[in-house]
């Protein structure tokens, strides 16, 4: 029988058995429009995690990006990103023509993406496609107008606004519909039928294809760890449609915002501006949007992953116009009482807290009271910049109820983290390797080997790791605009061979996906069948 809200089990809901999986975002597959997305490439990178012995697939928040494209700033945290939509399904579809994606220009390197471009370029395309897709006639798309109107109704009239206010946030648009008087949303939705039409006519294919992909994935034994910020945009339909979940003054203007403290990464901060949680608005309504939010992320991937979970127990607050981290102080969060009623809604669901950074010991008391497992990062444990207990990254620490990474999104590489440390942190890791040469070739591949030997339940590896690659193929650095998010894996980089050593190491350390598709059953009744004649 299901906990009620004032109880909450202590067992341990994560998977209880080891595993291994691979971190690459969406936008960093192969392709040939500009931006990884839910093209074959993406169904041909499953079959590779396959071929590999992979469990998982952890990928980046899939939400509409806003300036800076950052996955982590999003105009929604209900909406999925229109970048990711395959031009190749809707050319099978006939509503686009492959001379009409041929002629955009959506930039050269394989390895990169240019944003710009891509923004000027597939919105056009995805317009044409949706007035020749005669889409108000397809059941399915009016069944999704149903079944998802608590969050696309608002989402699909916010971007048709921001359009007619050319891209301006919220907080600058007319005093009428910024506050929503009733008469202004009225003229809105009518005058801008069709805008609001094309929004939800993009959220209906994005679905569509990725509910595809993720069966597809599951169908080969692998998982997919979706990941979610715990803070949602400034800039978003989400604080625009309900202000009051928010600390906003009464012109729906932030009074705080979120960040973090410097550290020895960031000697101002880190100045997110998202705004801040009314948790005392939350708890009086039973934490209904958390629970709708994490409803719709598990049925979106199999593990979610939910970023700076130390806000749950203290969330740090900034003074709304400050221009630097430094002035801000600590508050409490809403705690156990957000998962007690999560658990009581939903069920035991399999949650990764990421807890990274400074960890008080409130912050590790509310970890261990969830059940959940949380994070190591192995770059921790030798790099006198981070903030944390260093000792709880080595991996002679690690308890099995944690996941592993050599690195995360916002981590370097590690052979590029390895030659950024100091002469005597490289000394201590070569120590705790027991690798006394001099060179720095194998480092990577003792490192990998170290975390796939732990008794983690679940280790994650970047594909760049996996690949060997230096900080030029970086996802993020905290806290800097222009470069990040651009990175891709190039056609033919996961190859045969580096496929085989990973499923060496994942059988070898008892990690392996042992999932048989249909078709390697089917072959296997074949040949059974046939030794027996």
């Amino acid at each position: 029988m299901r906990n009620s809200p004032t109880e909450f089990s202590r067992e341990v809901i994560m998977i209880n058995k080891r595993e291994c999986g691979v971190l690459l975002p969406i936008s960093s597959l192969p392709s040939k429009y500009g931006i990884g997305c839910f093209s074959k490439s993406a169904y041909d990178f499953v079959d590779e995690l396959k071929a590999a012995g992979q469990c998982c697939w952890q990928i980046l928040p899939l939400g509409p990006t806003s300036y800076g494209d950052s996955p982590y700033q999003s105009f929604s945290t209900f909406a999925g990103n229109p970048y990711f939509i395959s031009l190749e399904d809707l050319i099978q579809e006939g509503v686009l023509t492959e001379k009409e994606c041929n002629s955009v220009d959506f930039g050269n390197k394989a390895d990169d993406i240019d944003y710009e471009k891509l923004y000027k370029g597939r919105y056009k395309l995805l317009r044409k496609a949706y007035g020749r897709s005669d889409i108000t006639k397809n059941q399915d798309f009016l069944k999704f107008q149903r079944e998802q109107g608590y969050w696309l109704k608002d989402y699909a009239l916010f971007m048709a606004v921001k359009d007619r206010f050319e891209g301006a946030p919220w907080s600058e648009w007319a005093q009428d519909i910024r506050l929503r008087w009733q008469n202004a949303l009225d003229y809105y939705r009518q005058e801008l039928y069709y805008e609001i039409e094309f929004q939800e006519y993009m959220q209906f294919k994005f679905y569509e294809q990725w509910g595809k992909l993720k069966a597809y994935a599951n169908s080969r034994g692998i998982r997919i760890i979706g990941d979610i910020p715990i803070y949602v945009a400034l800039d978003s339909a989400d604080t625009w449609a309900s202000p009051w979940l928010f600390k906003l003054d009464e012109e729906n203007q932030p009074t705080q915002v979120a960040g973090c403290p410097p550290d020895g990464f960031s000697a101002t901060g880190q100045l997110w501006g998202n705004p801040l949680y009314n948790w005392d608005v939350h708890r009086q309504s039973g934490f209904d949007w958390w629970v709708k939010r994490l409803a719709h992320c598990f049925n979106m991937y199999d593990i979610v992953r939910i970023d700076h979970f130390r806000g749950f127990d203290e969330y740090y607050a900034i003074p709304f116009g400050d221009t630097t981290a430094e002035n801000g102080w600590w508050e409490k969060g809403p705690g156990m009482d957000l998962f007690r009623t999560i658990s009581y809604r939903l069920g035991d669901r399999d949650i990764i807290a990421e807890d990274l950074g400074f960890m008080t010991d409130t912050v590790k008391q509310l970890v261990e009271n969830s059940g959940l497992p949380n994070m190591k990062v192995i770059e921790f444990a030798f790099d006198a910049r981070d903030t944390g207990n260093a000792s709880d990254y080595l991996p002679h620490n690690y308890p099995r109820n944690c996941v592993v990474y050599t690195g995360t999104h916002d981590n370097e590489t590690l052979r590029g983290w390895f030659r950024d440390i100091s002469p005597e942190e490289r000394r201590l890791v070569r120590q705790y390797l027991r690798n006394f040469h001099d060179s720095d070739e194998g480092i990577c591949e003792d490192l990998i080997t170290l975390v796939m030997r732990s008794v983690a339940n679940l280790c994650i590896i970047p594909m760049q790791d996996y690949l060997g690659l230096d900080n030029s193929a970086r996802i993020n650095q905290p806290s800097t605009l222009g470069k990040n998010w651009r990175w891709r894996l190039k056609k033919g980089q996961f190859t045969k061979k580096l496929q085989k050593e990973m499923l060496d190491l994942a059988t070898r350390y008892g990690r392996r996906n042992w999932t048989k598709t249909e078709e390697e059953l089917e072959a296997e009744k074949l040949e059974t069948e046939k030794n027996k004649k």
